[in-house]
């Protein structure tokens, strides 16, 4: 059972140092980061010698951080979206559906694309990789023609206007926590 009191604090500072040792002692060719905020991430580039090659968080158009991914972009930190389709079929998943959005449908109704293509193009579009799973094998090629085709300005334009959420991860050691921004 998860209780919050039990929680050991972490010192990022230390542990990014034990990172950086690694990567001058040619043991890692680029570090990284997963899940930092803002906050976190600022508080890091103050006292990092080596910046985080990568800040890997759940980023997808219905959550689409754009603070975090400015922040990230001004400072040449690259942002990886896992769940860039969200979260459908996860235990304890209660957020919106990305891929019934109406902006998103909508957009690839007029594309003659599927909603996760579209979804997906638009986390490329903004700079971002994505990283979507699946096991199904149909899906896994949808997934893979996103490359061949761009979303135009005018209907990328349009994403600005879905509402955002904020979401729950859940973890496989059942450690929730809900990111409140």
């Amino acid at each position: 059972m998860f209780i919050p009191e039990n929680l050991i604090p972490t010192d990022i500072p230390a542990t990014w140092g034990a990172m950086e040792k690694l990567y001058y002692a040619g043991k890692a060719r680029a570090i990284g980061v997963s899940n930092f905020s803002c906050k976190k991430l600022q508080d890091l580039l103050a006292v990092a010698r080596v910046p985080p090659a990568v800040n890997q968080v759940e980023c997808h158009p219905v959550w689409q951080q754009d603070k975090l991914r400015k922040l990230c972009q001004s400072t040449g930190v690259h942002l990886s979206a896992y769940s860039p389709l969200g979260s459908p079929g996860s235990p304890g998943y209660s957020g919106p559906s990305v891929l019934s959005d109406p902006i998103v449908t909508s957009v690839a109704e007029k594309l003659q694309k599927t909603p996760a293509q579209v979804a997906l193009r638009w986390g490329l579009h903004m700079g971002q990789s994505v990283l979507p799973k699946s096991a199904n094998e149909r899906r896994i090629k949808e997934n893979f023609d996103i490359f061949d085709w761009s979303i135009p300005h005018d209907l990328m334009a349009k994403f600005s206007a879905i509402k955002q959420a904020c979401t729950k991860a859940t973890f496989s050691n059942q450690l929730q926590h809900v990111i409140d921004f």
